[in-house]
């Protein structure tokens, strides 16, 4: 079996399935507690399978003595035996940041297990990533034009010595070289350059179909095919698209007691959002009827996590007509606000006002830069102004929030505990007792709610912008029975 194939193939008899959360967004950002240490953590995953991740982590408080790191599969018997862990390195002039460097080798769901100690003693805490090919990396022109040089002087050399050895290495020092041995030398000089150049030319093709099959295996995400049925029912239909025949459409597990989650925004106009959870109704098929949409072209976003723990984002399009549906029930949600392109994003502070009287509010950091980590805070205000006293969870959270670029390139569903999928997350951390607490919603909020001082009306999602442009958040929260949509623009610059 070739390498290449032998490598992804290897991977996924292992983990199953492998595939990345998001779209255009491969970092991950997270909150979690590691014992009494509250810790922010970025993991930015390798590109190329096997490949070097990122690692970033600051702690919320001083005391920390040491964090060390280890890379583990998420599940099966490896996620049992983790090799010896990786120590990482108190940033300069702060010593309350961390950075550090694991080899990811081979595709897969994987975890990253930081153990800290500290003046208040050990703790420990998981975050979940995916970790899969998403490109191919080609070669410097400066590196190959200096690899080039060396190539040919080690091939001049080669000749020089195969000619110098068939004329002279028979002969005494010293002695005349013999006609015939230089037209033997010659001749031996020009087999071992046909010779050569052959290999060349056989190892360059060789290498070439090696970095084609491997570019086979760059993830390619499950596709989705939508369709208006009958009864203004939103069919859903999802295939393999030959990426790798290891690939489940039926082992999907719920993550916030649903097997999808589905995103619908108008497009171009971005003025109208859903979020909404379809059912499956057969292997590759999921079903909802529709709630009341204005007409228009939706692009579709759809989250669903396998077995193994690897989360998925599935694109997909459908042209709707006005449809008056059904209203709006259970976890589904929906928004509408002007054009994303009627005005520029606000800073400072930006207040979206809701059907009910009720505001939310973004608190704008006061620059915004790409592949930095912020927290996006939002807050719920009544009709009076005040924070809002009637908070509820949604869906097990105090919030979601979906960030989406204006030109479709990227799109995050995040949580107040991150970009990772909750069920992978609870996944690698059973000792968390987020199974039998409110699922997914942050320490802080929970230790709130298990107090009886009811729940904050404030949320914040950790996240980075990954690249330069215009986005566009849509942000759920819920009150009472309510759920409220708010919807802010944000423009990132480039890192300073």
């Amino acid at each position: 079996m070739k390498p290449a194939r032998w490598l992804a193939a290897t991977g996924l008899a292992l983990a199953c399935i492998a595939a990345p959360a998001h779209v255009g967004s491969p970092d991950v950002y997270a909150e979690g507690q590691a014992g009494p240490y509250q810790l922010n953590v970025v993991i930015r995953p390798p590109l190329v399978i096997p490949g070097v991740a990122e690692v970033e982590v600051r702690s919320e408080m001083p005391g920390i003595t040491g964090i060390e790191i280890t890379p583990v599969p998420l599940t099966g018997e490896a996620s049992q035996h983790p090799p010896v862990p990786d120590a990482m390195t108190p940033a300069a002039g702060d010593s309350q940041s961390y950075t550090g460097h694991l080899w990811i080798m081979r595709t897969g769901s994987w975890q990253i297990r930081f153990t800290v100690s500290g003046a208040k003693g050990p703790g420990a805490l998981s975050i979940p990533f995916p970790a899969t090919a998403l490109a191919t990396r080609t070669m410097e022109p400066g590196m190959g034009a200096g690899l080039a040089g060396l190539g040919l002087l080690l091939l001049a050399g080669m000749v020089g010595i195969t000619g110098a050895a068939a004329r002279e290495a028979k002969l005494k020092a010293g002695a005349a070289v013999p006609q015939a041995n230089r037209k033997r030398g010659y001749a031996v000089m020009a087999v071992t350059v046909a010779v050569l150049v052959s290999t060349v030319v056989l190892g360059n093709a060789w290498w070439k179909a090696e970095a084609a099959g491997y570019s086979g295996y760059v993830y390619k995400p499950l596709e989705m095919k939508a369709a208006l049925e009958p009864g203004n029912v939103l069919a859903l239909n999802l295939s393999e698209p030959g990426w790798l025949e290891f690939r489940k459409l039926d082992d999907f597990i719920p993550d916030h007691d649903h097997l999808m989650h589905l995103y619908m925004i108008r497009w171009p106009q971005m003025d109208a959002v859903y979020h909404l959870h379809p059912d499956p109704v057969t292997t590759g098929q999921f079903q909802l009827e529709l709630p009341s949409v204005p007409a228009g072209e939706y692009r579709l976003y759809a989250d669903v996590v396998h077995s193994q723990g690897f989360p998925e984002t599935l694109m997909g399009s459908v042209m709707l007509p006005g449809i008056a549906g059904r209203a709006l029930a259970g976890d589904d949600a929906a928004g509408q606000d002007a054009p994303v392109s009627a005005a520029g994003p606000a800073h400072g502070e930006q207040r979206f006002e809701l059907p009910d009287e009720y505001t939310m509010v973004w608190k704008v950091p006061p620059s915004l830069t790409a592949k930095t980590p912020y927290d996006f805070r939002f807050e719920l205000l009544d009709p009076q102004g005040k924070p809002a006293r009637d908070m509820a969870l949604y869906m097990g959270m105090l919030g979601h929030a979906a960030f989406v670029k204006t030109d479709g390139t990227v799109f995050a569903h995040v949580h107040p505990n991150g970009t990772m999928a909750m069920a992978a997350f609870m996944m690698a951390n059973p000792q968390s007792g987020m199974n039998t607490a409110p699922e997914g919603a942050s320490m802080p909020a929970m230790n709130m709610a298990n107090a009886g001082s009811g729940l904050p009306s404030e949320v914040s999602f950790p996240y980075g912008f990954p690249s330069v442009g215009r986005y566009r958040i849509f942000v759920q929260m819920k009150h009472g029975a309510t759920v409220e949509t708010g919807v802010f623009d944000a423009m990132c610059g480039a890192p300073q």
